[in-house]
């Protein structure tokens, strides 16, 4: 269902004073924010409604929903991926309906210097909005309204605010990925994460926040996406989670963690986890201490090899390890290097991303000393520096989707390392993206078959393969999940080779299930 435009829900006949709205990148996402500020709106709750879109859909005809029902005031959750939608929204509603008041918040109006034009909202609250918002609107119903246009809010008590849990649908449950915090803030101080603006973690109280995740799991969820950012800082409460998973398989659960921290305690309980159960998104960004000291990125290499090491041999974690582009020194040389050292230290995926420039992030500093040029609008994604050329960044831009594509989908797990027999993983899928994007003169839209049959024929008659090999792996890749259809460009190999071993998985992530050398167990 993820990737799919949808078209918008019926116009919804209940009369809302407030509604509560974002554009989610795709429909299986769903909003965290929207239902922390629901569940603590108190007495104003029954006059409150969340309606939710994707940045896909029609904005004149989100406009026409949202207003149908004639709403006092609209709250607009505001990020990095829906603020160039939101914008236009905004200006939208208020040329049609101009008495309807728009309060925005969240990350991308949370910061100065706001780097598109939101002048025609009615108020912005910068921060955590879970009680600010309520407040606001309290007092702008009383017709009390504050003096300044742009409300500071002050940092959520995660002690006495309500959980947002119980106000996931069960639409939510059966189509949407349901996501989850245990904590929040983070102590480092890395400057292109607004994460480092917050340096303290504050906790969320675990006994309640496990009896939320139970009564989600009686509803019916089996994956679990976890938004904080150092999920095993706290042994104890990490231990405490993982146990709580252990002990309700199947399921999927995602935690992002820091790399340099897994004390025995919490690799005795990953190790228990079957394969596709566990995701550990792992962030690497550079292995070059020099650029990760100029950064202000703490980087421990032994403890991180030893770390990953253990989640490569010893347990059956899905490992999603992510590097960046573009960081101030550092050279496609360089980056080169961290990309060879990751492969070799793990058969994991790696997020290859390009860096970018957030306002509230001390990242700024570095742009006069490397020429560092963004783009002015979302994603605010580097354009050049003094290292590497506006060609070189496009072309990593390609690179880090032909990888996504072809070798973290888990769709060639066996066939992709033919590019590379000599282990220079970035030269030669450097040469193989270029020659893909020299077909295609695209990075999107590409089918599988046609994957496939660029993938065999690069590895044939470019770089020589015996073609019946590439084409028994190939089907052997393709194959394993049920109910595919075999690439018109492998057909003809298809008698010569053995049925490959299909994998399925009641309550399991599908992307894992390709990447999991077994099949898991089902219920």
């Amino acid at each position: 269902m993820a990737g799919k435009q949808r078209s918008l829900p019926h116009m919804p006949v209940t009369q809302h004073t407030i509604l509560l709205t974002t554009l989610n990148a795709r429909y299986a996402h769903s909003a965290i924010g929207l239902r922390y500020l629901f569940a603590n709106m108190r007495e104003m709750q029954q006059q409150c409604a969340i309606r939710e879109f994707t940045i896909n859909d029609n904005i004149q005809d989100i406009a026409e929903q949202l207003l149908h029902s004639k709403p006092a005031i609209i709250g607009i959750g505001v990020y990095i991926w829906n603020a160039i939608e939101c914008a236009e929204l905004v200006q939208v509603i208020k040329q049609v309906a101009p008495d309807t008041l728009v309060v925005l918040g969240g990350p991308e109006v949370s910061y100065t210097p706001m780097r598109l034009n939101f002048d025609a909202a009615d108020y912005i609250v910068q921060g955590e909005g879970d009680t600010a918002f309520y407040h606001l609107v309290r007092a702008l119903l009383a017709k009390l309204p504050p003096a300044e246009r742009i409300i500071q809010a002050v940092m959520a008590d995660l002690d006495s605010i309500e959980l947002p849990y119980e106000y996931y649908t069960d639409a939510d449950v059966a189509n949407r990925y349901i996501y989850v915090e245990a904590s929040r803030g983070c102590p480092f101080l890395c400057e292109f994460c607004l994460s480092s603006i917050d340096k303290k973690v504050r906790n969320i109280d675990t006994d309640k926040l496990l009896i939320a995740l139970d009564k989600l799991y009686q509803r019916g969820v089996r994956s679990f996406k976890f938004i904080d950012r150092t999920f095993n800082l706290n042994v104890k409460i990490a231990s405490q989670l993982l146990d709580f998973f252990l002990a309700r398989q199947p399921c999927f659960v995602h935690f992002e963690v820091i790399p340099d921290h897994f004390p025995d305690a919490l690799k005795e309980r990953i190790a228990r986890f079957p394969a596709a159960a566990l995701q550990l998104e792992i962030g690497i960004q550079t292995l070059n201490t020099e650029v990760a000291d100029r950064i202000h990125r703490n980087l421990k290499l032994a403890k991180i090899e030893e770390n990953i090491a253990f989640l490569e041999n010893e347990t059956s974690a899905h490992m999603h390890l992510d590097l960046i582009v573009g960081l101030p020194g550092e050279t496609l040389a360089s980056f080169g290097e961290n990309l060879n050292r990751l492969c070799a230290m793990a058969n994991s995926e790696i997020q290859i991303g390009i860096l970018k420039k957030l306002s509230g992030t001390s990242l700024h500093r570095h742009d006069a000393s490397f020429g560092m040029v963004y783009a002015d609008k979302p994603p605010y994604d580097i354009l050049k520096n003094d290292l590497l050329s506006f060609a070189d960044i496009q072309q990593m831009k390609r690179f880090s989707r032909f990888w996504n594509l072809y070798y973290n989908s888990g769709n060639f797990k066996q066939s992709i390392g033919l590019l590379w027999p000599d282990g220079d993983v970035y030269e030669q899928f450097q040469q193989f993206s270029i020659w893909v994007y020299q077909q295609t003169q695209s990075t999107w839209q590409i089918s599988l078959d046609r994957l496939a049959s660029l993938l065999f024929d690069y590895l044939c008659s470019r770089q020589g393969h015996n073609r019946e090999l590439v084409a028994a792996l190939l089907i052997d890749d393709i194959m394993k999940p049920k109910g595919r259809k075999m690439p018109p460009c492998l057909q003809p190999f298809a008698q010569q080779q053995t049925a490959p071993r299909q994998l399925s998985g009641s309550g399991h992530n599908k992307r894992q299930l390709r990447h999991a050398s077994v099949e898991p167990d089902t219920p």
